[in-house]
């Protein structure tokens, strides 16, 4: 029995191994090093492309991630502006707050919120790499030049569908039809409500930071502005021609504020115009806000006009006493005088359709993929 024990423990290789089963042990062992580690780290490297946009808080960057067997993955890196604040402290201290915002951006994995992948520093700027959406923003789609190129690739019969189902020229810009409009507001309002069910305001939505993707769907960009409830930041940045009354005249944004950003988004997307074309003061803003819940009859398309569910819906969002207007994203979607009960007066009308494919086949026409 001794012998026999004896025989079983004797574990000496009976021939070398060859170099081909030492790498091959020597990459095992690595492996389980490395799963069982309380740490890792590694190198990333970015090839820089071209800007994808530009504004007082930084620079937005198309990039490609370069990874083993010479593959790369796109993305955008945003790269967050120092001259903007006081001194180093200052833009460390915001930095730090915004790097805590992302992180909690992360975490909903919403489908119509921009994917935030990490936050790091290079040379003491902060960078954030986050997803790169295909597609185009809302701002840009309601340019008259973007129909224009349609009509130049497409024939007669489907110009006319396009002008009677999605999208048309107005006075000063492109006009959404209203199912496509409230189909891209309804995309919006799903990201909104995963921000705030998470305690964060976007403060800056305007139709910049609304991105519709090639696939016909949206997503919510540009969260330099967003803040935790808890966690204010250093000084308010929010664009005065989309921020509600109550944001103008000095209050910090709200849950309630993003929601009335969101309803001026809304008339421009429906009426075709430019939304108060004329205030360039804060003052000439909150008048222009102030008396805009009266003057939709005049602003929007006459079938826009003589909805009166959709017309109170708008009314909700973009009333100027932030207690009466819609308290949250779920009320405007799910709620009695919500969106869902407009969409579903599209269906009994048979005035519906496939929203999100009808978006995908005109980008297809207009958009063409990043190189």
């Amino acid at each position: 029995m001794d012998v026999l024990t004896d025989m079983s423990l004797d574990l000496t290789p009976t021939r070398p191994f060859s170099d081909r089963e030492s790498a091959t042990l020597e990459l095992h062992n690595r492996f389980e090093s490395l799963v069982h580690s309380q740490q890792v780290s590694w190198q990333m490297s970015y090839r820089l492309l071209r800007p994808l946009g530009s504004g007082g808080q930084g620079v937005v960057m198309l990039a490609d991630r370069i990874n083993p067997h010479d593959l790369s993955f796109r993305l955008a890196l945003k790269f967050y502006r120092p001259g903007i604040y006081p001194d180093a402290a200052s833009y460390q201290r915001d930095m730090a707050r915004i790097a805590r915002v992302a992180m909690k951006l992360a975490r909903p994995q919403q489908d119509h919120l921009v994917d935030v992948f990490n936050v790091v520093e290079s040379r003491g700027i902060q960078v954030v790499p986050m997803e790169w959406v295909d597609g185009i923003d809302l701002a840009h789609l309601l340019r008259p030049h973007m129909l224009d190129r349609l009509r130049e690739r497409v024939d007669d019969d489907h110009w006319e569908h396009v002008n009677d189902v999605v999208v048309t020229h107005a006075e000063s810009q492109l006009r959404l039809q209203p199912g496509i409009a409230s189909a891209i507001l309804r995309d919006c309002l799903l990201g909104v409500a995963s921000l705030h069910r998470e305690g964060i305001v976007h403060a800056d939505l305007k139709p910049a930071n609304v991105m519709v993707k090639r696939t016909g769907t949206c997503k919510l960009i540009d969260f330099g502005s967003a803040f935790h409830v808890d966690d204010l930041p250093l000084r308010s940045t929010w664009t005065p021609r989309y921020a509600a009354v109550e944001v103008l005249k000095g209050r910090m944004p709200t849950p309630v504020s993003d929601l009335a950003s969101l309803g001026y988004i809304f008339v421009e997307m429906l009426s075709g115009d430019y939304p108060f074309a004329e205030a360039e003061t804060p003052d000439e803003f909150i008048a222009a806000k102030l008396a805009l819940p009266d003057e939709l009859s005049s602003l929007l398309p006459e079938d826009v006009a003589e909805n009166e569910r959709l017309v109170h819906l708008i009314q909700k969002l973009i009333e100027p006493d932030p207690t009466r207007r819609f308290q949250s994203a779920e009320e405007v979607e799910l709620g009695p005088d919500g969106l869902a009960e407009f969409q579903k007066q599209l269906v009994k009308g048979d005035l519906s359709s496939e929203y999100a494919n009808e978006i995908r086949l005109l980008l297809e026409k207009i958009v063409h993929p990043a190189s």
